[in-house]
């Protein structure tokens, strides 16, 4: 589990800012960590803005929601540069679904946390195809903590960390759910995409 870390001697005169990344597979429990800490930080009195990509409508058209319905309100936005201007008075920015949104992403993340915001983002880390998605892989280098939540292989109960498509399609994004995806080990990833050629 993730504790946040403590700043400096206490002394709260000074913000200092961060980046955390929560990434891994389809069910692996990444919004529901981004939910906790977002959550905890709000226990904390602290001021938090959340955004999503306005794409993802798959439970709900504004709150982010977790696979085990746990929500939390949030704001859709089309461009990782919106959250420059609604973002930056707040003390932690949530950021859902972080592999939708443009390869501006990092840049907006390490300017919200150079000027003293906590930003903590969560996302696919790879795409269908098991190869890096979007802007997470220049996200995870310019972080300061990176947590990598695992799932459960549906076909063999090991750790999974592959998001296996189960529906024909070719298109990078697919937004589904256990209609389109399955969580995968590596064996039983690479199994299945040979048995698709």
């Amino acid at each position: 589990m993730f504790i946040e870390p403590r700043v400096g001697n206490g002394n709260h005169a000074t913000r200092r800012g961060w980046v955390e990344v929560i990434c891994g597979s389809m069910f692996s429990g990444k919004t529901e960590e981004l939910i906790r800490r977002l959550n905890r930080a709000k226990i904390a009195k602290q001021k938090i803005e959340i955004f999503k990509p306005r794409i993802d409508k798959r439970y709900h058209e504004e709150d982010v929601v977790s696979h085990n319905a746990n929500s939390i309100r949030s704001t859709p936005i089309d461009f990782a540069q919106d959250m420059l201007l609604l973002g930056g008075s707040c003390d932690v920015v949530g950021v859902d679904e972080a592999q939708f949104f443009d390869e501006g992403l990092a840049e907006v993340c390490v300017k919200l946390a150079n000027s003293g915001v906590r930003v903590i983002a969560a996302g696919l880390d790879m795409d269908y195809l098991g190869k890096p998605f979007g802007p997470m892989p220049a996200l995870m280098a310019v972080a300061e903590y990176v947590t990598k939540v695992h799932a459960v292989c549906v076909h063999c109960g090991d750790i999974a960390t592959y998001s296996f498509r189960s529906v024909p399609s070719e298109q990078q994004v697919l937004l589904g759910e256990t209609d389109s995806y399955e969580a995968r080990c590596r064996h039983c990833f690479v199994k299945g995409m040979k048995g698709r050629s």
